[in-house]
């Protein structure tokens, strides 16, 4: 059949393997509908186990979160045996479900990568998580789907793939047919029953609704292609807006959300030939203004619906020059990524300015994430220190090289000559033995840095990435 031809919508949901560090996560199983999208009704479902290659990623912690043990999997099929199914519920279709654009795609991804075949490619998605928080509100809480199905009284979630589909499709109607009516209701009786936050919608979904009759509103359900701008008119079972509200302009690569939060899958920089120390870009903590810090979402590529933070100084992106840090732990190097990278990092002290800019960047950063539909933990910049001594703190990372030697990193190490400002670069691409013999203990650095957000594994925050470093002699 030909893509263009698959107008169903494609419910799905992956339950997987609880990764231990420096693992990836293993599909357990794997389950689908497809919904016709004018009726909202079910038209073939499909749902099976999944053998993983290795047995011992299910660990006790994994049994826990969704029942599937190794004996349960150990006849099951491999993922490989099942790959042509999966391809063809998804390839062409839009996809459905909750929180997949953060987990469940990049699962799916994984898993056809790992066996050397492209990835099914979808004609649309439609994230319920993101969606129903935008739309519905925090009405019904965090907006899980165990919360929501509570609220409806739906039952408990059994965290198992076919199951949480249909209550995934329950959740969805339900939600739709609040907002339908609600945008019929008179202002005195929505205002009181509704949180503030859908009042705003309901009032422009109301003044749409009276030119519009059910079977519109219904088949609105569909989005059209990724990357197609058309305006829909906005009702309360329209997803179109809500994706062309998030898209901007900005073009990055989408597989660095596929890596894991502890690889910093956003770290990665290209060096430049030039190795003067240059400050052009990077503001000191006393140019920036509290009030022009922003956090805004951007796509990972121009017309994608995968969302990722971004903090923007006025309209320009928030990079920061530090000078004369103290150092208060030297280099961390304990992980390492998958590759067997070390993964480096070390601790600085800040001065109240900077902690005040950092602290206001974490705020900015986690409410427009918890808005977009997030429910990670977040992970604050600041380590907070109480003490005549102890000043607060922050850990800041040092990013992978993109190519060559595993063992060496991309950032460029100056030196500051004692006698005055005279720099001169000492390494480019240091080893992790180089990085940990200059950043010791009490030792005075100026930073040139980029804060870059992540939220992956249900842990989100923003990350202090050094770009370049200047050693004090």
């Amino acid at each position: 059949m030909d893509p263009q031809d698959r107008s169903e919508i494609a419910f799905f949901d992956v339950e997987t393997t609880v990764p231990k560090r420096g693992e990836r996560f293993a599909i357990l199983e794997f389950g689908s509908i497809l919904v016709c999208p004018k009726k909202l009704t079910e038209l073939r479902s499909y749902t099976t186990l999944v053998q993983p290659k290795d047995l011992s990623l299910i660990s006790s912690l994994s049994v826990r979160c969704n029942g599937i043990s190794r004996s349960d999997v150990v006849l099951a099929p491999l993922f490989s045996d099942i790959a042509d199914t999966v391809y063809d519920i998804l390839h062409g279709r839009i996809w459905a479900g909750h929180n997949i654009l953060r987990f469940d795609c990049a699962r799916i991804r994984e898993a056809f990568a790992e066996i050397g075949r492209q990835p099914p490619e979808p004609k649309g998605a439609i994230d319920s998580l993101g969606l129903l928080t935008q739309r519905f509100g925090r009405r019904a809480g965090d907006m899980k789907m165990a919360t929501l199905a509570t609220y409806f009284g739906l039952g408990k979630q059994t965290h198992r793939s076919l199951d949480d589909v249909r209550m995934n499709l329950e959740v969805v109607k339900y939600c739709a047919t609040v907002l339908f009516l609600e945008s019929s209701l008179p202002d005195v009786l929505v205002d009181k029953s509704v949180s503030p936050e859908t009042t705003s919608l309901r009032r422009h979904l109301r003044a749409s609704s009276s030119s519009e009759d059910n079977n519109t509103l219904i088949s609105s359900f569909t989005l059209p292609s990724i990357g197609e701008n058309s305006v829909a008119q906005p009702d309360p079972f329209n997803m179109t807006p809500l994706r062309n509200e998030m898209v901007s302009n900005n073009n990055v690569q989408l597989d660095t959300l596929m890596e894991e939060e502890e690889t910093q899958p956003s770290d990665t920089v290209v060096l430049s030939e030039n190795t003067s120390v240059n400050h052009e870009g990077f503001l000191s903590p006393d140019a920036i203004s509290l009030q022009n810090i922003r956090a805004v979402l951007v796509p990972f590529y121009h017309g994608s619906q995968l969302m990722r933070l971004k903090l923007l100084h006025g309209d320009s992106p928030l990079q920061l020059y530090c000078s004369c840090l103290n150092i208060r732990f030297g280099i961390n190097g304990k992980f390492v990524d998958n590759s067997g990278r070390r993964r480096l990092n070390f601790v600085v002290d800040l001065n109240p300015r900077l902690c005040s800019i950092l602290e206001a960047c974490d705020s900015n950063a986690q409410r427009v994430s918890a808005d977009s539909g997030s429910s990670s933990d977040w992970n604050m910049m600041v380590s907070p220190m109480k003490g005549f001594v102890n000043y607060p703190n922050a850990r800041i990372h040092i990013p992978t090289e993109i190519s060559g030697d595993a063992a060496r990193y991309a950032i460029e190490v100056h030196q500051r000559e004692s006698s005055g400002d005279t720099q001169k670069l000492i390494f480019s691409n240091p080893s992790a033995e180089e990085l940990e013999s200059l950043l010791n203990p009490r030792s005075v650095v100026d930073a040139f840095l980029s804060l870059e957000p992540y939220d992956y594994q249900q842990k989100a925050g923003v990350r202090l990435v050094a770009k370049r470093l200047v050693i004090h002699s």
